[in-house]
Parts: structure tokens; sequence; C-alpha cells
């Protein structure tokens, strides 16, 4: 019988006094500890996008050093069809295309290169790695990473919560039988 982990995010402030309390009321069991990933770095690089938002920032320890959150209208799919239906996935295209290029140009202005040394996304994937495809910002695809893609769009609440998530160590838990 396969069991899957399952994952709880701890502030690194608390982690040392968390593990020390789930230690003495786990001694033997049922649950134990059986994966910890860090994301120690100091400086962050975070790109968050979805149809109709985004938010950039750069990040020193838990500090906004600077961040832009934005909206953008990408008009939804409809339900018409021949000519209207094009004529709409175009204009979709198009507004997805401008988006892409604001995040991207924000991003180059907020995010000073060479300086984060890890990179957070979330978001829409496809829009997320769009934005990684622009050419003078290569460099964040070569950094360590951390996704949350099921995020909602990109407020300034949802990027302090990512940022938060970001940070934390996360520890991944077997429950036992």
């Amino acid at each position: 019988m396969s069991r899957t982990a399952r994952l709880v995010e701890v502030a690194p402030e608390r982690y040392a006094a968390w593990r020390e309390r789930f230690d003495a009321a786990n001694p033997d069991g049922p649950q134990r500890v059986v994966g910890i990933s860090r994301f120690d770095d100091p400086h962050l690089a975070v790109v968050l996008i979805r149809r109709g938002g985004y938010a950039v920032a750069h990040v020193h320890e838990s500090s906004l050093v600077a961040h832009k959150v934005g909206t953008r209208h990408v008009q939804s799919r409809t339900a018409a069809g021949g000519w209207s239906q094009q004529r709409f996935a175009r204009r979709r295209g198009n507004q997805a295309d401008e988006l892409v290029r604001a995040v991207a140009e924000h991003t180059t202005r907020i995010v000073p290169d060479g300086i984060p040394t890890a990179l957070v996304v979330g978001g829409d994937k496809s829009l997320v790695r769009d934005v990684l495809s622009d050419p003078r910002l290569s460099w964040l695809g070569e950094l360590p990473r951390r996704e949350f893609h099921d995020i909602g769009d990109p407020r300034r609440a949802v990027l302090d919560e990512v940022v938060r998530r970001a940070r934390a160590v996360q520890v991944a838990i077997d429950d036992g039988p």
C-alpha cells in the first residue's frame, strides 16, 4: 500500500522549536518526518502572473525591497462560433501577449540583474514560461526555484502570502497507518 506524505510549511525562525515539539510528541510514531526542504536564499525574485493580474517583487529576507502589483484585462473564452470565435481568440492572444510583455518589463525594472539568488514563480504556468523566455530575464531561469501555481489572482495579499510560503521550511510528514 502506497502512502503519500502531507506537506507542512513552517516559518524558518520557528522550525527548530516546531521540530523539537514534533519529535517529543512522536517519539515512536505514528507520525514521522520523511523529508525537509529549505529555501534559505536571502534575495528572491518573485514573478506571479495570471490572466488579468500580476505581481513582481524583489525580496530581501522577508521584506519587499521593490514590487509592482497590477491588473490587465485578458478576455475570457466565448461561446460564439465561426468568425467571431476566431476574432475573440486573436484578441485574447494579443491581450495575453501584451500582459507578458508588461510583466517582463516590470521584472527587468524591479528585479536587479544578478542580485536575487533564487526565483519564486506562481500562477499560470504557460504565462510564467512566456515571461521567463524574455532574453533579458534568461539569468532568472538558472536560479533555484519554488513554484506556487495554486494561487488566486495576484494582488498584494497574495504576493505577501507567496513570499511567506516561499521562505517556509517545507516538511513532509508520513502520518503512519
